[in-house]
């Protein structure tokens, strides 16, 4: 299953290099990586234009998205790294992943029935 989400940044530039370095190998929190990985989430990307921030999320059949969120709110640091990375966001300080990020819905498939 694809999950694909969308979020602002706040109109600054260097708060959105900022948080490009916070989202590279370099800058990343190891917990948060791991975080992740232990959710279950199979695959996650983050993409930037100007400050909108596009992120696609692979799951597999079996893991329903607030399982792997629940999962996900649990791990070391995770509050922590929310309320971080909130300085660089359009978001409430307090709220969790699933709670900034916006599901878009999916429009246009090339090869939908």
């Amino acid at each position: 299953m694809r999950i694909v989400q969308m979020l602002q940044l706040e109109q600054n530039p260097d708060l959105i290099r900022q948080y490009r370095y916070f989202h590279s190998r370099e800058g990343i929190w190891p917990e948060i990586l791991q975080g992740i990985k232990d959710s279950g989430i199979l695959e996650m990307e983050i993409y930037l234009l100007d400050h909108y921030l596009c992120m696609i999320v692979d799951l597999p059949e079996d893991l329903s998205w607030q399982e792997a969120m629940d999962r996900m709110a649990k791990a070391p640091r995770q509050a922590e790294w929310e309320n971080f990375v909130s300085q660089f966001q359009r978001a409430a300080a307090d709220a969790r992943s699933d709670e900034k990020w916006q599901r878009m819905e999916r429009i246009f498939h090339l090869y939908s029935d």
